[in-house]
């Protein structure tokens, strides 16, 4: 029960600042006897306290997104939903094999992620328009990476954080402690729609138990997370997803 709970204080810290910490409390129940798929869920529904203190946490910077947001939040709802779904109906291991594939090339957008918002900003620029402005095919591709991340985080939800952070750092002229914003929130609605699907459909499915003792302990982590996740600078703050990134890769292809 210790370890649970410990498990899920890193967990919600790391989510506030990063958004990998299923990479801690999925091998734990794992490591503690709990079946793959009843981990997977149990860690859904509990981390979404989590999220919610995170988010919570990260408020201010939430400000002035909504033109945008209100697009994405679909995409998470919908992709979620698919994520879920498969979840339900597919080996586990179908995905597993390319959650590392993901992960990898996450870490890479992260890490070039200033290059291409400079491109970006210097193309605005010489065309006359605002860097804030973001055209309508930037837009849609927002939209369907936000989509797809949905569709991997309602199924295994493990660095869908770093995902999201990659897809927005790629396509938006925004502050890396804007976008971690924007990734709490999302991330929360995606773990929200999962532990609900996985509620219904499979209740019986869930260690209860191990959910509550997430919950209490992810909670409190979320809010130490955003507390001093904020005060970290655009480059501190890369630098901690991609190690935790890599650290986060380490234990997938060790536990897989």
């Amino acid at each position: 029960m210790i370890l649970i709970a410990l498990a899920g204080v890193g967990a919600g810290a790391i989510n506030a600042v990063v958004g990998s910490g299923t990479l801690i409390t999925f091998p734990t129940l794992v490591a503690l006897g709990y079946p793959p798929v009843t981990a997977t869920m149990s860690n859904a529904v509990g981390l979404v306290a989590g999220g919610v203190s995170g988010t919570w946490g990260y408020r201010r910077e939430l400000r002035g997104q909504w033109r945008r947001l209100r697009w994405q939040i679909p995409g998470s709802l919908f992709g979620a939903l698919a994520g879920a779904w498969l979840l339900l109906h597919l080996p586990e291991k179908v995905f597993v094999q390319v959650v590392p594939v993901l992960l990898i090339a996450a870490l890479l957008l992260v890490l070039v992620g200033p290059r291409i918002q400079g491109w970006a900003r210097r193309r605005a620029e010489d065309s006359g328009r605002s860097v804030d402005d973001i055209s309508r095919g930037r837009m849609a591709a927002l939209v369907i990476a936000t989509f797809v991340v949905g569709i991997y985080g309602g199924y295994f939800t493990a660095a869908q954080g770093i995902l999201l952070i990659a897809a927005m750092g790629a396509l938006l002229p925004e502050s890396m402690q804007r976008m971690n914003a924007a990734k709490n929130l999302l991330s929360l609605i995606v773990n929200v729609v999962a532990a609900v699907a996985y509620t219904i459909v499979a209740f019986d499915r869930i260690s209860w138990a191990a959910a509550g003792l997430i919950a209490v302990g992810s909670l409190a982590g979320g809010f130490l997370g955003a507390h001093y996740g904020r005060r970290l600078s655009p480059g501190a703050l890369r630098a901690v997803i991609v190690v935790v990134g890599l650290i986060g890769l380490w234990r997938l292809l060790a536990t897989a």
